[in-house]
């Protein structure tokens, strides 16, 4: 068995974000030691917890770790140990500043239902039920990165974002999404607001011209607003949703709640290469969570398998791991935040341990499924 060696930066950053990474790492480690890996993991100062340390959200070698890396896992930043101080200044700047810095312009959301936690979606199991799609969703412009101002005119408050986009920077991520739908159902929904903004006009003119090269694909164009209800109506008609920055945002945490709680989702943020790409769970840090191992490690576990396959090219670990996640919840084991009446409520440390054991217990019947463990 030829095993890979790999170079992966870890963040953890603030509030809960050392708890479900080092849950992650435990992951990934089991996984090197059963295929014949070598996963070289490096943790670097970021967010509120660099603040602290160095004064800066994003420190200079955490930006050149993260540039070597062939892969980074981050756990979560923020929190209002640091609301007072300027935009600028804040752990979520530091988020902004890694994403432009590795030009991480593609954010990949996968949204499934898992059977077992159908019950505790918001919507009745029926309607929700074998829900699966991604939001491909556009990270390196909008108004998150236009031209911010705030001014007094006359004793009067205003102020100003700059919402920018240009037909490159829509066709790169626009094509990415038109890729992972041939890999799927060959559906693309394509979110918009094409009735009053401009940059909304831009983007559908684009992709209206790069579908000409995507014949197989079906392509449905929706304002955000109908997407945003047809996402609580049908959530099963969707494949592949693109979308642009703040838009994106928004309708990937009203789809995470379909799943029964955001802190079941993971994400990748990629250049137009897979190496360097950023892995987070999309919770947030949760400071009120952290420190009383009771938060839910399954996003960043997650994260651990999406990058195994997206980044590494490495199928059937992956699988394992997120098989060893359906099992575990199958058996009732449950988080707070997606307990259910007669679940087994476990913590941050015993949940993860219980998908380590289950991993280790399926190891044995791995050939049967080709994994080659």
């Amino acid at each position: 068995m030829n095993g890979v060696h790999k170079t992966i930066a870890v963040l953890p950053g603030d509030g809960i974000g050392p708890e479900v990474t080092r849950a992650a790492t435990r992951i990934l480690s089991d996984c090197a030691a059963a295929f014949g890996h070598s996963f070289e993991l490096i943790e670097y100062p970021f967010g509120g917890n660099a603040i602290d340390r160095l004064g800066e959200p994003l420190p200079a070698a955490t930006l050149a770790g993260c540039r070597t890396a062939d892969a980074i896992l981050l756990g979560a930043v923020g929190g209002p140990k640091w609301d007072s101080l300027p935009l600028s200044k804040r752990p979520e700047s530091g988020l902004l500043g890694l994403r432009g810095g590795l030009e991480l312009y593609i954010n990949l959301r996968p949204i499934r239902v898992r059977e077992s936690l159908a019950g505790i979606s918001p919507l009745r199991p029926e309607r929700v039920r074998g829900c699966n799609f991604e939001i491909v969703r556009e990270l390196a412009g909008d108004i998150y990165f236009g031209a911010h101002e705030r001014r007094r005119d006359n004793g009067i408050e205003s102020a100003r974002d700059v919402a920018s986009y240009s037909e490159t920077e829509i066709e790169r991520l626009v094509r990415y999404g038109f890729e992972r739908a041939t890999a799927r159902r060959r559906r693309v929904a394509s979110v918009d607001k094409a009735n009053i903004l401009a940059t909304s006009v831009l983007w559908r003119e684009t992709v209206t011209r790069i579908a000409k090269d995507y014949p197989n694909i079906t392509v449905e164009h929706l304002y955000v607003d109908n997407a945003a209800m047809q996402i609580v109506l049908n959530p099963t008609q969707f494949d592949v949703i693109v979308t642009a920055n703040l838009f994106g945002d928004i309708l990937s945490d009203e789809a995470a709640a379909l799943a029964g709680s955001i802190g079941l989702i993971p994400s990748m943020s990629r250049s137009r290469t897979s190496k360097g790409a950023l892995y987070e769970p999309i919770h947030g840090s949760a400071p009120s969570l952290a420190g009383k191992d009771v938060a839910s490690p399954l996003g960043a576990i997650l994260c651990a398998a999406m990058m195994l396959r997206e980044s590494f090219g490495l199928a059937a670990e992956a699988d394992w791991i997120d098989a060893a996640v359906d099992h575990v919840l199958e058996q009732g084991y449950r988080t707070n935040e997606i307990a259910e009446p007669g679940s087994q409520i476990v913590g941050c440390t015993k949940m993860t341990e219980c998908i380590r054991a289950e991993m280790a217990d399926s190891a044995q019947h791995a050939e049967r499924y080709g994994w080659g463990v």
